[in-house]
């Protein structure tokens, strides 16, 4: 009686098993979809990005966390045949590319160059195609190899006499707000989304982008992820009001965006009573590696996940 059992139990064991792998090979796999749009900021045809994730229709219940990513400066584009320069870092580039499971709904738009390549900045009018990564049939790319920074460890110390933001704002995302509104206004209507899990996340200019947006919408998002992006002070009020989780990232080798100005922002919030503030600071890192590490890693996705309105 006692073998029976046992083997009963192996048997059992092994259906659920057997049913497990077969459900996960049957998922559906993820899609990368181009959404056209007019911009309402020049009334131009672009598009812009959706990610669904592996698995999207095989559930018609299940509702899907929304993830909007901001890319830097050098990925700007006119939103048709240079739209692939967003897969370049972040979030699409992890899932699409190197084909990672990261169950989000992605909405990734391309900002306009607004006149930047007239500024001879040389990541933007020296790049190539070459640079876009390509999604393999079989296996994933390797990954580009990291920037070692050659910067002593100084330590990093608060300064107030956070940087203009004159030209971030003549250049950024802030110049098309009524566009992302409706880009995530559009996904909710047209897929299986959680209305209450809207996430934002941006690198550099995005950064800043995500703080920018996260103050001008404080009622749309679950959570914010500004990396390399600085807080300033007067964008603060609207966001601690509506008690919008944040994980601010910064480099302490960062040159172009120094942490020691990442302080003024986030001492105002808690100078507003708001205290559901991260700020890490990975002190190896320069500017382009913190945020490979921060969208190569999985914390961020795990910790996001967890936030909810």
């Amino acid at each position: 009686m006692k073998m029976k059992n046992i083997f009963l139990t192996f048997l059992l064991t092994l259906v659920t098993m057997i049913s497990s792998y077969a459900q996960k090979e049957n998922l559906s796999s993820e899609e990368l979809l181009r959404v056209a749009y007019i911009s309402q900021y020049d009334n131009t045809a672009r598009e812009y990005f959706v990610y669904l994730p592996k698995g999207y229709s095989n559930n018609p219940n299940k509702k899907w966390p929304i993830l909007m990513f901001l890319h830097g400066n050098g990925e700007r584009g006119n939103g048709t045949d240079e739209l692939d320069y967003v897969m370049i870092h972040g979030p699409l580039y992890e899932a699409w590319v190197q084909k990672r499971d990261l169950p989000f709904i992605m909405i990734v738009p391309q900002l306009h160059m607004f006149d930047m390549e007239k500024l001879g900045i040389d990541y933007i009018n020296g790049r190539s195609t070459d640079w876009i990564p390509k999604r393999l049939k079989n296996g994933v790319p390797e990954r580009p190899q990291p920037e070692i920074s050659q910067e002593n460890f100084t330590g990093t110390i608060a300064n107030d006499s956070i940087p203009s933001r004159e030209f971030i704002l003549k250049y950024g995302w802030n110049n098309v707000q009524e566009d992302l509104m409706s880009m995530i206004n559009k996904t909710l209507a047209d897929y299986n989304t959680d209305k209450n899990r809207i996430y934002l996340s941006g690198l550099s200019f995005g950064g800043y982008g995500t703080w920018y947006t996260a103050s001008k919408n404080p009622n749309v998002f679950a959570a914010i992820n500004p990396v390399v992006g600085y807080a300033y002070p007067e964008l603060m009020k609207p966001i601690a009001d509506a008690k919008i989780p944040i994980w601010n990232i910064s480099g302490g080798k960062d040159t172009s965006v120094p942490a020691q100005y990442f302080y003024t922002g986030i001492n105002k919030l808690k100078e507003l009573g708001y205290h559901n503030i991260r700020l890490t600071v990975h002190e190896d890192t320069g500017h382009v590696e913190t945020w490979r590490r921060v969208y190569g890693g999985q914390d961020i996705y795990d910790w996001l996940l967890n936030q909810s309105k």
